[in-house]
């Protein structure tokens, strides 16, 4: 009977870490691959799939440096945050780079993606599913939960109009910063905007505005199949955006969800077929009543090891990995 967890991600990972210290302390087999290791200049990946009339699913053995797997001995797979395939190839001429690149990611991550009977914790295809912003905003209110009003555009006037029609107006990137040439990413966080000061430049890229919220608190739910961890974030500061500042400072306080809000969101991930999400939401009231969750969105591949809960969290993962905790397949 297949046992094997497969973690899919790179080397420097510690929330991984703490998933597969969990699993060993069950005695369930894990074997660790970062696919971009791939290459005579890298680590020892090799493999060798195999797939026909006599064997209709993906066979095969998975060797890394230190770890060995047939490929129906997996039974989960832990999809966390691999190196990009472009990494491997970074030294080669555009051409070469991009066709190894390809290659390699529909090759190797072609048949690591559809494993026979694999539960994936989350799968990589549901993950680019559930990641536009666009798309969690519409999930979230068609299953009733409160948003705040939001545009997207890049015609000055239309958001000239959106901000006359509220208070405050508040600006936040679709994703994070790329990584500039010195290998550095930056942030751009949540903040406050003034419509008036924009110019032309606006129409160069698509943007996300949003009414501001007179929130109360921030929270952070994060879902492991059935189970849901909730903690309300407070900044000393009052920072519109707890991501801004120093993460040490922020105080925590676990809070309950409302049994309506948490239908909802195992509903939200039923919909994008995902196993995990982490979800922000802004309150604006008493914390006990729905309708004062103002569902901000979803990353389906979030981080939670800096939660004071992060414990329980683990857990909860290593019960989906190893079968116990009803994930989806």
């Amino acid at each position: 009977m297949a046992s094997t967890v497969l973690v899919i991600t790179a080397l420097e990972d510690v929330t991984a870490d703490w998933v597969i210290a969990a699993l060993n302390e069950r005695e369930v087999p894990v074997v660790r691959l970062d696919p971009a290791d791939i290459g005579p200049d890298g680590p020892d990946l090799t493999f060798g799939f195999r797939i026909g009339e006599d064997s209709p699913v993906w066979g095969g053995r998975l060797r890394t440096g230190s770890r060995e797997v047939e490929l129906g001995e997996v039974a989960a797979v832990y999809y966390r945050r691999p190196t990009p395939y472009a990494a491997r190839y970074q030294h080669l001429p555009a051409q070469q780079r991009d066709f190894c690149t390809a290659e390699a990611r529909h090759g190797l991550g072609g048949v690591l993606n559809h494993l026979h009977g694999a539960r994936y914790v989350n799968h990589p295809a549901a993950v680019t599913a559930a990641d536009f912003k666009p798309a969690q905003l519409k999930r979230f209110a068609e299953l009733g939960l409160t948003i705040p009003p939001t545009l997207v555009t890049n015609d000055i006037e239309a958001v000239r109009k959106f901000a006359a029609g509220h208070q405050h107006t508040i600006y936040k990137p679709f994703r994070g910063l790329p990584a500039g040439e010195d290998g550095h990413a930056g942030a751009i966080w949540a903040q406050r905007v003034n419509p008036a000061s924009f110019d032309d430049s606006l129409a160069v890229t698509a943007h996300l505005f949003q009414a501001e919220i007179p929130k109360t608190g921030d929270v952070r739910v994060t879902v492991v199949g059935t189970k849901v961890f909730a903690q309300k974030i407070a900044a000393p500061d009052g920072a519109l955006d707890w991501r801004r500042g120093n993460w040490d400072d922020l105080i925590h306080t676990p809070i309950t969800v409302p049994a309506p809000i948490q239908t909802a969101l195992h509903r939200y991930l039923a919909s994008f077929n995902l196993v995990f999400g982490c979800f922000d939401f802004a309150l604006t009231g008493d914390s006990d009543e729905a309708g004062h969750w103002i569902a901000i969105e979803c990353n389906p591949n979030g981080q939670w090891g800096w939660l004071p809960d992060a414990e329980h969290i683990t857990e909860a993962f290593a019960d989906i990995l190893s079968s116990k905790g009803g994930g989806r397949r």
